[in-house]
């Protein structure tokens, strides 16, 4: 998730830039960058790497102005490297744009731009920005040109498809910045003389805590002591600033007391942006053929941790949508069998940093074997990106907390994208089978958003039996990756002893370790396994065990006759009712953690990423 900042006033607008960059730099990224505009140009700074290297590069050089625009890079299009490190420019190098997002039509833009004469330096989608609106000014007038540029300014958004925020600096208009906000954060910062354009709060925190916040379709024209904000039709709004309270640390958890609890309030946007790419060409987004796809027989799926369970339920949805055989293997594991080579093999690596040893030995194997290598990963450049053939991104954003919470069901959606994806070019599913997967695919983040509404009933819950000795979770089908998923998650940030069974497992001897009190989330949605889960319940109350159902609202009543609590969810479709389920879980494990006292962004002996076998 990129980082935007903006000044203008009085002072120089560099340290303020470099400064604000520094407070993003808990978003996560891969180069940073700055513009200022200095008398009659406008003049560039970028490094790869972190805002320290764009220090020392921006001493070197020394740019000095009262107005400009920086950037902190999270790669969706294009490698790490200083050509695709924002700021980006127009032909003339007076435009200049910061962007935070995904431009999903970039690709058709570039080609109509190119075709009319105009040549690119990057590989990014943020590039187009800077030449539509270059091409813009070309055909919009006004009395002036601060006029000039927010007519073009305001054209060239509605050209635009996607999630945007972005910043624009002209070198023929130097006291003001103009921000453009769509479904992608951005924030105003009003000062004494001056005032600041960020993608979050704590870039200008230390300076005023006087903020506008800006909604989607919305547009802002910063002077040194000004901000007006546009809305579509391109007339002037009254926004009333808020007064920020937080400190810095809790504002760049957004309020939040842990980033782990904002990475599951992040989920429906995440989701959001994941699925934009799964509205394009999705065969050659990942750079297979369909004539490849429909010869895939066998799947390989390898994965670590979290990633695991995210592959357990890839594995159901390719074999019911996709009609492949599916295997899933621990990647420390799937190096050291024996993997009898075959035909029409397709490997799918799932990991959130594209750096996990094992992952990568995993893919190293697959490749010596002769099997086509897929990563499904949300780090652009990472190990694993270059390993693989081909790779579907995850769009969610850097994951600051330790315990995945987002990474994870963002990997769920793209796993059940690329299942109905090769269902439908293998023939395995119909058209009209696949107009209605892809619908309910697409109508995810808003159950997603309801689901979150359940953090206080999870919550109240937890007061109960947070000092279990150990707690039980139980699931089926696609709900038993959720099961162990839960489990993980709870012994991940509280400590405590949790196991997840598959339903059906537990007389086979888990039962024996059921007693009088122990805590048993049972995975429980409506559906044709309902009533063995109700068996399930039962069996668990015979023993003493304090049952907690996670189900469906048409299940909650016969649920709530054989179980201590309810935890209610919004129904979905069979195969992506995990993702609601699991949100439940997050936030269980969350609360009891927290009750606990617990480091839960930071848990004890564990690392984001492991990068050693």
């Amino acid at each position: 998730m990129c980082g935007i900042i903006g000044y203008i006033g009085k002072k120089n607008s560099v340290p303020f830039l470099i400064e604000g960059l520094k407070k993003l730099e808990y978003r996560g990224y891969d180069s940073a960058g700055i513009a200022v505009a200095e008398k009659a140009t406008v003049r560039r700074v970028r490094a790869v790497g972190k805002v320290a290297e764009l220090e020392k590069a921006a001493l070197l050089s020394d740019p000095k102005g009262n107005c400009g625009i920086g950037h902190t890079r999270w790669a969706t299009h294009g490698k790490p490297s200083e050509e695709n490190s924002h700021p980006h420019t127009d032909c003339t190098g007076e435009v200049v744009v910061v962007h935070n997002g995904i431009i999903e039509n970039y690709l058709p833009l570039k080609e109509k731009l190119q075709a009319l004469g105009h040549t690119f330096q990057s590989e990014t989608d943020t590039e187009v920005i800077a030449h539509l609106i270059e091409e813009n000014l070309k055909r919009v007038s006004a009395d002036n040109e601060e006029q000039r540029l927010l007519r073009a300014v305001m054209k060239t958004s509605d050209e635009l498809q996607g999630a945007f925020a972005y910043g624009v600096l002209w070198a023929k208009t130097p006291q003001q910045i103009i921000g453009v906000k769509n479904q992608s954060p951005l924030t105003v910062g009003l000062g004494e003389g001056e005032n600041f354009l960020a993608s979050d709060v704590p870039a200008f925190l230390k300076y005023t805590n006087k903020v506008l916040f800006l909604e989607d379709g919305q547009t802002v024209v910063l002077r040194e002591k000004s901000a007006k904000v546009y809305g579509l039709d391109g007339q002037e709004i009254k926004v009333k600033p808020v007064k920020i309270s937080w400190d810095q640390k809790t504002a760049e958890k957004g309020g939040y007391d842990h980033f782990m609890l904002k990475e599951i309030y992040d989920q429906p946007q995440a989701l959001e942006d994941t699925l934009r790419t799964a509205k394009a060409d999705f065969v050659r987004i990942l750079g297979l053929k369909t004539e490849d796809l429909r010869r895939i027989k066998n799947v390989y799926l390898v994965a670590c941790g979290t990633a695991y369970h995210a592959a357990l339920i890839g594995k159901y949805y390719l074999e019911n949508f996709a009609g492949v055989t599916a295997s899933v293997d621990l990647a420390s594991e799937f190096k050291y069998r024996t993997i009898p080579p075959a035909k029409d093999t397709l490997c799918i690596a799932v990991s959130q940093s594209g750096e996990t040893a094992d992952t990568l030995g995993a893919v190293k194997k697959a490749k010596e074997l002769g099997f086509k290598r897929l990563a499904i990963c949300n780090v652009l450049g990472s190990g694993l990106t270059r390993a693989c053939g081909s790779v579907f991104y995850t769009h969610c954003g850097p994951e600051i907390s330790v315990a995945s919470t987002k990474a994870f069901t963002s990997q769920i959606i793209s796993l059940y994208a690329l299942a109905i994806f090769l269902g439908h070019a293998s023939g395995n599913i119909s058209q009209s089978q696949f107009g209605k997967l892809y619908k309910e695919m697409m109508a995810l983040p808003k159950a997603v958003a309801d689901t979150l509404k359940i953090e206080y009933d999870v919550r109240h819950l937890t007061r109960k039996i947070y000092k279990a000795e150990r707690f039980i979770f139980l699931g089926r089908n696609v709900d038993y990756p959720i099961a162990l998923e839960g489990a993980l998650k709870l012994k991940e940030i509280s400590y405590s002893s949790a196991e997840g069974f598959a339903a059906g497992e537990i007389k086979h001897g888990p039962i024996s370790i059921i007693d009088k009190g122990t805590p048993v989330l049972v995975l429980m949605p409506k559906n044709h396994l309902f009533d063995k889960m109700l068996s399930a319940c039962q069996e668990c109350r015979a023993r003493g065990a304090w049952v907690v159902a996670v189900t469906t609202p048409d299940g909650a009543e016969e649920a709530a006759a054989v179980t201590d609590k309810q935890i209610v969810v919004p129904k979905a479709s069979e195969y992506l009712q995990p993702v609601l389920d699991v949100i439940a879980l997050q936030f269980f494990a969350y609360w009891v953690a927290k009750r606990l006292g617990r480091d839960i962004d930071q848990p004890r002996n564990l690392a984001k990423s492991v990068t050693v076998e």
